[in-house]
């Protein structure tokens, strides 16, 4: 077992790390913001589903290779960015809605929540973090390592998604305010699409 110590450090250090806002945050934002808290719910448990992804994949090595190879990095990187781009230029270009009050909006939380998954698996960078991140806090003489790199993974997307519910039903609740003005209803997909695609310039730009 991991010692309270190392522990409650390691509580800190992530709820710190996962109030900043970053990418996830980001997403979360723009999908509750254009399309409503429960989409924007609906990405924040895609992407734990897909932090979840990425802590298996550090444990049984598979982030290893991919840090280890310039080639497989890239491919995985322009994926996640062609993507990303996808996403924005979809939002972008989709017709704006004139009347919210049929209920209908922009993306389902079903299809928010896939996209969230795919969006954060193809996330080199988070594989990397979760490789160099997680064996600092573990110590072989505790007990398996295996064990304790789920602990430390589950306890990550566990406030993970405890940052990005608040952040959602803020988004949402402001959304809900700002899609009552026509001129925010034009502009929201343009909006939207511009932060995903910023998104995907970002991570197609940066380095292992």
């Amino acid at each position: 077992m991991i010692d309270l110590t190392t522990l409650i450090a390691y509580i800190v250090i992530v709820t710190g790390f996962v109030f900043i806002p970053g990418p996830a945050t980001l997403l979360t934002i723009a999908r509750a913001t254009s399309s409503g808290a429960r989409a924007g719910l609906a990405t924040g448990l895609g992407i734990a589903a897909g932090d979840i992804i990425h802590t298996f994949l550090a444990i049984v090595g598979i982030s290893a290779i991919i840090a280890a190879s310039a080639v497989l990095f890239s491919i995985i990187k322009y994926l996640g960015a062609a993507y990303l781009v996808y996403l924005g230029i979809k939002a972008f270009l989709a017709k704006a809605p004139t009347d919210m009050s049929s209920g209908i909006l922009p993306v389902s939380p079903r299809r928010a929540f896939r996209q969230a998954i795919l969006a954060e698996v193809l996330n080199p960078k988070t594989a990397l973090f979760f490789l160099a991140f997680l064996p600092q806090f573990v110590n072989p003489q505790a007990g398996p390592v295996a064990v304790q790199l789920v602990t430390l993974g589950v306890i990550f997307v566990l406030l993970g998604l405890m940052s990005t519910v608040v952040f959602a039903l803020g988004a949402g609740g402001l959304g809900n305010f700002l899609r009552r003005n026509p001129t925010v209803l034009r502009w929201q997909g343009k909006v939207v699409g511009g932060i995903y695609c910023a998104l995907g310039v970002r991570l197609a730009m940066q380095d292992r």
